[in-house]
């Protein structure tokens, strides 16, 4: 399944700086049934956005329309927890291409650049930062750079360098997942193929 080309995303974000949020809670167990990666954005942080009679709850910050936009900045140790990949499903299907963490747990990182998210790790100071400034002003943006790794907090030009894996940031470019990248190279497999005995 291709997903959307990632180049440069400039954005407002959603700020969510509570530590150790696991998958649980990002996408709860009951909601795991489905096998489509569909309709599950709509159960994103359930338990946190709503009350048990599905009222929204109006403290919870995906609830609040202050804020808005395609970045979640979350606090440190973000996806902790069971393996599940429906999470980052829920986190893509909701609208965001982008979380930003000061630490990530690694299956759920890579659960995200298998799907199209692109999960960038910032400093804790940097992370402080941003969460000053969307605190201070919901309207800020941030500038996402893939081709040039860069993070930048656009009210101020502050900026960061973030790491990721080369085969990843090719296909996050290209909008590929691993089936598309395959496919992207189907003439030189089978110029190599033709070259070998049967």
């Amino acid at each position: 399944m291709a997903y959307d080309k990632f180049t440069i995303l400039r954005s407002t974000a959603v700020p969510m700086p509570i530590e150790n949020v696991d998958t649980d809670q990002i996408i709860p167990a009951r909601f795991l049934k489905a096998t489509e990666r569909k309709g599950f954005g709509d159960n994103l942080f359930r338990d946190w956005r709503y009350n048990s009679d599905d009222t929204p709850k109006p403290d919870f910050v995906l609830n609040n329309p202050t804020y808005s936009g395609k970045i979640l900045v979350g606090g440190k140790n973000f996806g902790s927890g069971s393996s599940r990949e429906h999470a980052a499903w829920a986190i893509y299907d909701y609208g965001f291409r982008c979380v930003v963490s000061s630490f990530f747990a690694d299956i759920f990182k890579n659960n995200c650049l298998n799907i199209g998210i692109l999960p960038v790790t910032v400093s804790p100071e940097f992370a402080d930062k941003i969460f000053a400034a969307i605190e201070a002003d919901p309207t800020t943006e941030l500038e996402v750079n893939l081709p040039e790794q860069t993070i930048t907090l656009l009210s101020t030009g502050e900026s960061e360098s973030f790491a990721i894996n080369g085969y990843k940031k090719h296909n996050l470019v290209n909008g590929y997942d691993d089936i598309d990248y395959l496919l992207s190279m189907k003439s030189e497999i089978e110029t190599f193929a033709e070259t070998r005995p049967f």
